[in-house]
């Protein structure tokens, strides 16, 4: 019964049944790169969509890293090495007394639990929504602080190996709920980001009675939820 079980879900999510159809045609990027996306077909991918990293800066230019270690001590597939080093005093990397010197993650190891992005201090890694790249050998598995950082507009570097589609490169922390680290109630509806290059500060996610009340106003499909608006604060910055 195991079997017909399975077979009568996938009967279950077809068109002709009344299902909604969840599968595309798609090449796996081949005609995409020629030039035809007629046969590249891709669901839009959810905000807090777990894809490769990016290292980001200050709207001043100013790299996040400071070397700190914390996401390679926490990381559980042990992908990522980082070693920091003192800023120069005329030109230094980031705003504090270390930088991120070396920068390395192993996608031949990562499995994108995104600890590393809980356990950043300064929100200097967090992750796009590219989730297809292919290497033809290991060492561009191997991204240095060289592909990581993001550019002078803000955007993730694209490798050509890598098979961006639009939005892939927006919002690349959007998922990271913008209060407290901790969750703590008092710090509902806050800003709780810093400046970021290319995007500046986020809306806060809003507070938990507002997001209650509109999941009660509004009509929700079964297993979605309504999104509240955000409250905002005057200006940005840690709270």
């Amino acid at each position: 019964m195991g079997y017909l079980d399975g077979f009568a879900v996938t009967l279950r999510q077809h068109r002709i049944f009344g299902g909604k159809r969840v599968t595309g045609e798609y090449s796996g990027g081949r005609e995409y790169a020629k030039g035809d996306d007629s046969h590249d077909v891709k669901s839009d991918k959810p905000e807090r969509m777990h894809g490769r990293h990016v290292l980001n800066k200050y709207e001043d230019g100013m790299e996040k890293c400071i070397g700190c270690e914390l996401c390679a001590g926490v990381c559980p597939a042990k992908c990522i090495y980082v070693r920091g080093a003192d800023n120069p005093i005329d030109e230094p990397v980031s705003p504090g007394e270390r930088f991120g010197f070396i920068y390395e993650i192993n996608y031949l190891r990562c499995i994108h639990c995104d600890l590393c992005v809980e356990a950043c201090p300064t929100e200097a890694i967090t992750e796009t929504k590219l989730f297809e790249f292919s290497f033809t050998n290991r060492d561009d598995a191997i991204y240095t602080k060289t592909e990581l950082v993001v550019g002078d507009d803000g955007r993730p570097q694209k490798m050509p190996w890598e098979d961006w589609r639009e939005g892939d490169d927006v919002l690349t922390s959007g998922w990271m709920r913008a209060t407290a680290s901790s969750g703590d109630e008092t710090f509902d509806g806050l800003v709780g980001w810093s400046g970021e290059l290319g995007y500046g500060v986020r809306a806060a996610q809003g507070s938990q009675f507002d997001r209650d009340a509109s999941q009660a106003d509004t009509p929700t499909a079964a297993g979605s939820h309504a999104t509240a608006k955000p409250h905002t604060r005057p200006h940005g910055g840690a709270h």
